[in-house]
């Protein structure tokens, strides 16, 4: 074997991970769509393949790959420039590295030369799309967006330069951020300086230079002062749905001048599931029964066994009594058991569809039936203390004045349940409009010329499930899975996302950001507002025209966004922008808030977290600030609370979590209450100049 066939034969073997000479057992073609690439016999060409993952590049350098330039990541593969010959790509093609660019061969070389000295010397051009400074905590940072003509060059480096007033300098680099597959700038977390900076550039590794820039500040505005004696701080510990029930209550008891209680009305499924068992060992055969109705609906403890009737030529038969299912095997004519799987969760659901229903575990099609000793049917909820019945989600509705002629602001959290930090924003946000009423003058004029509406709990039910069972439940408690998604053993994955769930620009659309898989993080549900906690938002909304602003509370990450929310993959076609004048009016406002938010303990929300939900974050198609926008004429934003802490030890960023230590959940309480607080300001600012 030569040495290059020997190289290619080692390297295609370690790619796969496989033993030397076995056969590739995960080819993969190159896609049809794309040209294939090919070479000469005895002709070397750099080739850039696209790689499973980090492990398949570190055997293939192993194999001595002649690697010529850094591997980059790609959605969870690896791209890596190769320099091979014929033997060696048919190699590595044949045992899945994907080729997917023809760089350069041998024979181009001659013709390159002059065409790579005019490439030197047209360098591209930079433009700085964002450059602010702040101080928090004492320290100075710097962010910076830069964005290049060359904008289909996946290698331009960018550095940016800065200088402070007393002339010390520095620089950082920038990355490549890319979105749907279409490029939008390079960027960097934001940078410690050690002082002010009052000037900076950016130059690219193809000799671009951009203008010099100064800094602007960020957010630059402050909240006015609070008076002596505000009174704030109202939140002690996390609160179930249970707890904000009693809260609420106590509020619309202790402010009967200033506070009604809405009761939405569509009542969600409440903290409950059908009662489950497997009928047999599901690692061997195994059957899985369901109750049709919900656990509590007298169906957990329900008993359901097989058993041998011990007699030949018996039919599958089965009875219901005294709360135990007996099914009885069939049998041939020496009396053995003959039922298979199949047979055994198709006749459960054709005898009983009222009460069962059964489907083959998977993995089990097809096999005998075990005879199996009662089973009991349960639910799995773990919380005792919930009720189980459906639930009715309430609004508080705050103001002086609560007939509708005063502009209202809407505020709602916990549409995710997981995020226990959000109902303490807005709880903490009533509170301080209720106490502080009848001692400062501030709040008096805005609870007199607001109508303010707060939902602190959206998704109950799941909020109640995040307590007591799956503490990272995300979704709602609904469960539309069908089959073997049923599978117990996916539990903690049902539930629609009732942020995906509302009508514009949702997956049902074809826009990007939502799941039609039940087991989706991001599942949209049946259809759009096919889930009463979606539907309540929308409803409280539809029902008092006068609310003409709205902050769905969120975590964590430290965003602050408005719409467009959601894009079409193809091209990245987002919703449509808002106009000039509404975008100014966005970002205006949220420096106000972000001013606000950071009176509290300096978190500062970061100028490139700022913006339309479909630019600083992802598309998520079906949220209800898109709705809320685009078909109610709200203005409507998001907070997503729990900013990430500089730590300055290891110079790094870090996050907070959904569930933080309790010190740091109370302080974005009190943080984003403030930013709320603001909100209100800011609607009757705007409510006033439209009566001037």
């Amino acid at each position: 074997m030569s040495p290059r066939a020997r190289w290619a034969a080692t390297a295609a073997a370690l790619v796969l991970g496989l033993p030397f000479a076995a056969p590739p057992a995960h080819a993969a073609p190159t896609a049809a769509a794309q040209p294939a690439i090919t070479l000469s016999s005895g002709e070397h060409a750099l080739i850039r393949f696209r790689l499973a993952d980090q492990a398949a590049l570190e055997r293939l350098v192993a194999a001595g790959a002649d690697l010529a330039a850094r591997p980059k990541t790609d959605g969870g593969a690896v791209l890596a420039d190769v320099v091979v010959d014929d033997v060696q790509l048919a190699a590595l093609t044949g045992s899945g590295a994907t080729p997917v660019q023809l760089i350069q061969t041998e024979s181009d070389a001659a013709a390159r030369r002059p065409a790579a000295r005019r490439l030197a010397e047209a360098a591209d051009t930079l433009q700085f799309l964002q450059s602010y400074w702040w101080t928090t905590n004492g320290r100075t940072f710097l962010q910076t967006q830069v964005a290049t003509t060359a904008t289909d060059d996946p290698d331009v480096e960018i550095t940016v330069t800065w200088t402070t007033a007393d002339g010390a300098t520095g620089t950082f680099p920038l990355v490549r951020f890319e979105d749907s597959g279409e490029y939008q700038y390079h960027y960097s977390l934001p940078q410690p300086l050690p002082a002010t900076p009052v000037r900076v550039t950016a130059s690219s590794s193809l000799g671009g230079k951009s203008r010099a820039v100064t800094p602007a500040p960020w957010p630059s505005a402050t909240p006015p002062p609070t008076p002596a004696g505000y009174q704030k701080d109202f939140i002690s510990a996390y609160l179930t749905p249970t707890d904000i029930t009693a809260r609420i209550k106590r509020l619309a008891r202790q402010y009967p001048k200033l506070v009604d209680v809405i009761d939405l009305p569509n009542k969600t499924q409440g903290y409950r599931r059908t009662a489950v068992a497997y009928l047999g060992d599901p690692d061997a055969a195994a059957v899985v029964v369901e109750s049709v109705t919900f656990g509590d609906q007298n169906m957990n403890g329900v008993q359901v066994r097989t058993v041998d009737p011990g007699a030949a030529n018996r039919p599958l038969a089965a009875s219901y009594a005294d709360r135990v299912l007996t099914i009885r095997l069939a049998t041939d004519n020496a009396g053995k058991t003959i039922s298979t799987t199949d047979d055994v969760a198709a006749f459960i659901t054709a005898k009983y569809p009222q009460k069962f229903r059964a489907f083959v575990e998977s993995g089990s099609a097809g096999l005998p039936m075990p005879v199996v000793a009662p089973v009991r049917l349960d639910d799995g909820l773990k919380g005792t203390e919930v009720p189980k019945k459906p639930w009715t989600v309430q609004a508080l509705r705050i103001g002086k004045v609560r007939d509708g002629s005063k502009v209202g602001v809407l505020a709602y959290s916990q549409e995710h349940a997981r995020e226990w930090a959000t109902p303490l924003v807005t709880l903490e946000f009533a509170e301080r409009l209720l106490a502080n009423y009848a001692t400062d003058a501030a709040t008096r004029d805005l609870v007199d010329n607001v109508d303010v509406f707060v939902i602190p709990t959206v998704n109950p039910d799941g909020a109640n499930y995040s307590f007591n069972d799956y503490n990272f439940q995300r979704k709602n408690l609904v469960n539309h899975c069908t089959g073997a998604n049923r599978d117990p053993r996916n539990r903690d994955s049902w539930g629609v996302d009732v942020n995906r769930n509302y009508t514009v620009g949702s997956y049902f659309d074809g826009y990007v950001g939502g799941s039609a898989n039940c087991l989706s993080g991001t599942y949209a549900g049946t259809a759009e507002l096919s889930e009463a906690e979606s539907s309540n938002v929308i409803a409280l909304a539809s029902a008092h025209p006068n609310i003409e602003f709205a902050m769905n509370v969120h975590s964590y990450g430290g965003y602050f966004m408005w719409p467009p929310g959601s894009y079409k993959a193809e091209g990245r076609v987002t919703l449509p922008r808002p106009s000039i004048d509404e975008s100014k009016f966005y970002l205006d406002s949220a420096r106000r808030i972000v001013g606000a938010i950071a009176a509290s303990r300096g978190t500062v929300t970061w100028p490139s977290y700022t913006g339309p939900v479909a630019d600083v974050l992802y598309s998520a198609a079906g949220n209800s600030a898109d709705q809320l926008y685009y078909e109610l004429g709200i203005d409507a934003w998001d907070f997503e609370v729990g900013n990430d802490i500089w730590n300055p030890a290891t110079s790094q960023w870090e996050g907070v979590g959904f569930q933080p230590p309790f010190d740091e959940a109370h302080a974005e309480s009190q943080e984003y209450a403030g930013g709320l607080v603001e909100l209100v300001r800011v609607a009757r600012d705007a409510r006033a100049a439209q009566d001037r």
